[in-house]
């Protein structure tokens, strides 16, 4: 009769062994994904909270004043600390806006562990909704007519801007004339028709 070998006690120990590594690398793979993405929705809430932060400024239709200022909004089911800091640029009436943000459990000082950064621009081109007339601040820009009223943006380089801001020279009369027919180049100059009558003789026939 024929004798059947089984495993060992050491083989046994180790395919645990290979198998128990193989989960551990497996795990630390699904526990990196996992906080990889927790790492990316923060960040993108964190984001989000300073863009709704930029626009709430920029709506509000005032320049904010220079200097560092920090608040906590919640968003998201989350409290968020934010910190704004409003530079002045060298351009007149414009401001740049650095707002970092952070979840409010985070404890640290004011230049280290912001989860984001977002960086916007606030100045005289930026105005409350008014289509009757918006006041686009004392820079005049190419997309600028006359007396500061918004053109259709085709003003010609070197042209005084003209009605609108086409920057085209519109064509003027002198009071008591009147403006020449314009021609096509090269088209023959119409005349008016004659219509000659041949002398009647009395008597005789036309």
């Amino acid at each position: 009769m024929r004798r059947v070998r089984g495993f060992t006690l050491i083989e046994v120990l180790v395919a645990l062994v290979i198998v128990a590594v193989g989960m551990a690398a497996v795990m630390s793979a699904l526990t990196s994904s996992a906080d990889v993405l927790q790492s990316l929705r923060e960040r993108t809430f964190a984001q989000w909270v300073a863009l709704n932060r930029i626009a709430t400024l920029r709506l509000s239709g005032q320049v904010p004043a220079a200097g560092d200022t920090e608040g906590e909004v919640d968003f998201a089911s989350r409290h968020w600390h934010y910190r704004q800091q409003v530079i002045a640029t060298q351009v007149p009436g414009t401001v740049r806006i650095d707002l970092s943000v952070r979840p409010a459990e985070v404890k640290a000082d004011a230049e280290h562990a912001w989860t984001a950064t977002v960086s916007g621009v606030y100045g005289n081109a930026i105005t409350p909704p008014n289509p009757i007339d918006p006041n686009w601040g004392s820079q005049d820009t190419p997309f600028t007519g006359a007396n500061g009223t918004p053109g259709n943006g085709t003003n010609t380089p070197g042209a005084a801007p003209g009605p609108g801001g086409t920057g085209i020279p519109q064509p003027t009369t002198t009071p008591g004339t009147t403006s020449p027919t314009p021609t096509t180049p090269g088209a023959p100059t119409p005349t008016p028709p004659t219509n000659p009558t041949s002398p009647v003789t009395p008597g005789g026939t036309p």
